[in-house]
């Protein structure tokens, strides 16, 4: 049997573009943050991470081509050997203070964060419990540990509870979630299940990829809830509100200490750039000093999720600037999202098995820098196209 063959009979793709329903893997020409242009074609941003809309900010930019002038473009090795600088360990102190935590360390991306974390702290007699919404790259970093991996309900307390008095004393356990549900847009139940991690002794980690420099004032889902002593790691990437690309896992020092020296993913990869570095660091700066990002990107949340309902579109339980618009149907998904392509809105579709059946979804998101005029003509679009599609 050719290794291939599977390949060679993936014929999915090539009908989609045939048909003319491909929505991934678009090659944009320009990205000016909130509006980005394909082959000539304008359209609203409205799918992207980009919350604090920090990747154009000035401060940011001159930033990362300062590091490029000093340092060049590469490390040029882990940061186990020769790819530290100062300022990656800059960063790590400054992230640690924003999340209060005592200690940080900084990855190249976010799925390393939690391939390397996860697999370095999940021993053979040990239990990762996930929430089954959980990111992929929380799951792979389970199925990379050599412990046994226990899901429980999305949000289900209950369940949660039934499969901690499952687990032998004897056992370690460590619960994973994420902060901010980067389909759905809805929280993590943070304030129980700090009680329910405590209860059974297991410790808590929480993935705030989406949450950082959103909710909490900026500092996350733990800030949000107030509940940051008791969770025992925090972590977020830097492709999102902090402009740049990596991540970053915060803790108690002899944990951070662990994981800077178990993490094969930290450990076998070259570090974070310069330039990567040094935007990440002035994100993080602005976010100190222009609050005002923080409160217009949940302003204008709340004002497309509302705008969103009073048409009618089923919004979930959403709370933050992800908002999806479950359409419940693979078909009518990509249609919708093609028509709204095709007036000027991008958006991004999502099918299983990223959600459950049934929940099949157009992942929308927004920025602080979307002017009131734009959103006011994403509702326009939107509610043309769903009448249009029978949707609404």
């Amino acid at each position: 049997m050719d290794i291939f063959k599977k390949c060679f009979d993936y014929t999915e793709v090539k009908e989609a573009i045939a048909q003319g329903f491909y929505p991934f893997f678009i090659p944009l020409t320009e990205n000016e943050g909130t509006e980005v242009t394909y082959r000539g074609h304008r359209l609203i941003m409205c799918g992207s991470n980009n919350y604090l809309g920090l990747t154009t900010h000035p401060k940011v930019r001159e930033a990362a081509l300062e590091a490029v002038k000093r340092f060049g473009t590469s490390c040029t090795g882990s940061r186990f050997l020769n790819g530290t600088l100062e300022m990656h360990e800059q960063l790590e102190r400054e992230l640690a203070a924003w999340v209060n935590k005592p200690a940080a360390l900084v990855f190249s991306t976010g799925m390393q964060v939690n391939l390397g974390t996860i697999s370095a702290l999940v021993g053979r007699d040990d239990v990762v419990i996930l929430d089954k919404d959980d990111h992929a790259s929380i799951v792979d970093g389970a199925r990379l540990s050599f412990g046994k991996i226990e899901r429980f309900r999305h949000n289900d307390m209950d369940h949660l509870e039934r499969v901690l008095k499952s687990i032998p004393d004897s056992c370690g356990s460590l619960i994973v979630v994420d902060g901010l549900f980067s389909m759905e847009g809805d929280l993590a139940e943070l304030s129980e299940l700090t009680k329910v991690a405590r209860k059974y002794g297991a410790r808590l980690m929480v993935d705030d990829a989406h949450g950082m420099g959103v909710t909490g004032k900026g500092h996350g889902t733990a800030a949000h809830f107030n509940v940051t002593p008791d969770i025992d790691l925090i972590m977020s990437t830097f492709s999102k509100s902090f402009a740049s690309l990596g991540g970053f896992v915060a803790g108690d020092e002899d944990v951070i200490s662990y994981i800077k020296h178990h993490a094969r993913a930290l450990i076998f990869s070259a570090s974070i750039p310069p330039a990567n570095t040094a935007a990440a660091l002035a994100a993080l700066h602005v976010m100190a000093e222009e609050p005002e990002r923080i409160e217009r990107v949940n302003r204008n949340a709340d004002k497309m999720r509302e705008g969103f309902r009073s048409l009618g579109f089923d919004t979930g339980n959403s709370v933050t600037p992800v908002i999806p618009i479950i359409i419940g149907d693979d078909q009518r998904t990509f249609l919708f999202w093609k028509r709204l392509f095709q007036e000027g809105v991008f958006v991004n579709p999502v099918i299983s098995p990223a959600v459950p059946p049934g929940r099949q979804l157009l992942r929308t998101s927004y920025m602080a820098t979307h002017t009131d005029d734009q959103l006011d003509h994403v509702l326009e679009i939107f509610a043309n196209v769903g009448k249009e599609l029978g949707i609404i």
